[in-house]
This record gives structure tokens, sequence and C-alpha cells, in this order.
């Protein structure tokens, strides 16, 4: 396997499904020659030029929009919205028609389109460029979620987006471009939506996380070994729809979890994950169920109060801990 970069990852993902796959488009904000906010397109247009690879006038309710009618028309395109911020501007096509349209011609046409974002907070944006709206996409029916954590997973998983028959959301977190790790060379490799990925085996407690979530939750069981304490991880890697089977088999075993989201905690998707963990493993738990949340802030600007505000490697082994020594 090939060490490569999660941006190279998604690329990668990319160049191989629109050589598969000829219906394969993609176009967005500045995607074209500029190849990406973020460089994620890097290479496109001139492989596969201006009819498969379009840059887009500043209005994403249009660029939803249009990728709606055009996958409804047998394209499979895959949207780039600068930023999750931005979708807001888009909900009515997301929500009202993406979502809805399959259901309500009664599955006789398809929906086959993929809308990527970069999100997640960190990286001193600010209040409006710092969101991570995942809930949001959680709670209305009709559309997929997917949110990788690690490059080779980011590759398979928007490879099965990218085949989908279904509208899919891909979340893309900013501060994970960079990061490295080795992915399948194989261009038929997919990673299936709905199963789970358990990083790290673990007797004493389950860390639930998602993204970069995940991530830290995975360092933080590297450090709490050194302390005795072990840890199971798990990566949801989409979180519509849900593997809550292999959360509550991992429950069931240590009796004990912290569910980690870099939303708001008020409504945020822990708080599902939580009452299903309740539902699910109501004997067997031997603590109430912690998470570790974003703060219910819009994200300030200075860095260092924004850190406070996001979960942190430090929060999470302190959370730990406070799970291990409270009574119950």
């Amino acid at each position: 396997m090939a060490e490569m970069t999660y941006r190279d990852a998604i690329n990668l993902a990319l160049k191989e499904e629109m050589r598969r796959d000829k219906t394969v488009v993609t176009y967005g904000e500045d995607v074209a020659l500029y190849e990406g906010a973020f460089k994620v397109t890097r290479g496109l247009l001139s492989e596969f030029g201006e009819l498969r690879v379009r840059d887009c006038p500043i209005s994403e309710n249009t660029i939803v929009g249009v990728a709606v009618g055009a996958a409804m028309a047998g394209v499979r395109p895959v949207a780039e919205l600068m930023t999750v911020n931005f979708a807001l501007l888009a909900m009515d096509q997301i929500v009202n028609h993406m979502a809805k349209v399959r259901y309500m011609f009664g599955g006789q046409t398809k929906v086959p389109m993929v809308i990527r974002m970069p999100g997640g907070g960190g990286s001193q944006l600010g209040a409006q460029h710092s969101q991570s709206l995942e809930s949001y996409f959680m709670h209305c029916p009709g559309m997929l979620v997917a949110y990788p954590a690690t490059p080779a997973d980011a590759k398979g998983l928007l490879k099965t987006s990218i085949r989908e028959d279904n509208p899919v959301i891909f979340l893309e977190h900013e501060l994970l471009y960079n990061s490295k790790g080795e992915v399948p060379e194989d261009p038929e490799f997919l990673v299936p939506f709905g199963k789970a990925s358990v990083m790290r085996d673990g007797d004493h407690v389950t860390l639930v996380g998602y993204g970069r979530m995940a991530i830290l939750a995975l360092q933080a069981a590297q450090q709490l070994e050194k302390e005795g304490t072990s840890c199971e991880v798990i990566d949801l890697r989409t979180l519509v729809p849900l593997d809550m089977e292999t959360v509550l088999a991992s429950v069931r075993k240590t009796g004990r979890a912290v569910v980690i989201e870099e939303c708001w905690k008020s409504a945020g998707l822990g708080g599902d994950i939580a009452s299903r963990i309740y539902e699910g493993c109501f004997d067997t738990l031997l603590a109430p169920v912690r998470r570790i949340s974003g703060l219910d802030v819009p994200m300030p600007y200075s860095r260092k109060i924004e850190k406070l505000c996001i979960p942190q490697l430090e929060g999470i082994v302190q959370g730990v801990h406070d799970l291990l020594n409270e009574p119950y």
C-alpha cells in the first residue's frame, strides 16, 4: 500500500471513479482552475477537461440544485461546497429536494450525487467558518452521511459514495487534509456504508468518535494505556447509516462509553448515540455514558479560546478518568 495524505486519497478516489465512469463529473467554486480551496481537485481539469470539471458561480443553492437535476438525468455529480458552513445557503435544495425526490417519486428515479464539504473547527476561521454541522444532516432522512477519519477510509468511502444511487453528504475535516496513512492502491477498494471500524481493541472503556474526533480518541487511548487503562476505540465512519451493532457489542464488553463529538452538545449526535447505548446496554453499563462535545457557543476567533470550545486530547483523557472514578 502507498502512504499518502487524506487530501491525496480523496483526489485519487475522484480520479479513479472519473476514469471508471464517464458520467462522473465534479464542479463547484474554484475546483477547476484553482484546483480547490484545499487543493483536493488538483490535476482533474487537465486530465478530464472542462466539460467534466467546472468552476461555478458563488451560489451554493444553485450548485446543489443543478446536481439534483443532473443526477435525476443520469449523471453522477460530485459537487464541492467550499466549506460546510456554506451548506446553510443550500439547505432548501439539500433538505427539500435532494433528500426527498426519490421518495416523492416512489423510487422511480435515482439521485446518485455527492456533496463534498470541508468543515470543522481549529483553524482560527471565526464563528461563520468553523462549524460542525453533521447533526443537521443526520437529522434529515433521505440522504447518507459519511465522515472519514483516515486517508484509507477517505478514499474507500468516497468511491462508495460516488457509486451509490442515493444522495450522499461527504464531510471532510480541514485539519485532517495533511494527515498521512496507508491507502490501498486497488482501484476497486471500497469501504461499505454502515460498518464502523474498531480502530483499537480494549477492555475498560469504549471511546466512540468520527472524523477528527476518532483520531483524537485513538491518541487518548494510546496515552491512557500507559496508565493501565485499556480503551476500545470505534470510528463510526458513516453517521447515516449508523452502525450501532458494533458500538453496542463494544459497550457490552467494556461496560463504559465515552462519545466524542465536535458539534454543539445541545441536540448533538452524541445525545442520540448515548440514548441508543442506554436502550441497548442498560443492564450491562457500569457507569453513565459520558459525552465530550463542542461547547454551545459561536466559535470565537481567538486561537486559545477556540481550543476551549472543541474537544481536545487532554479533555478526552480527563473524561475517561472522571468516568472511571465516579461512583455508580
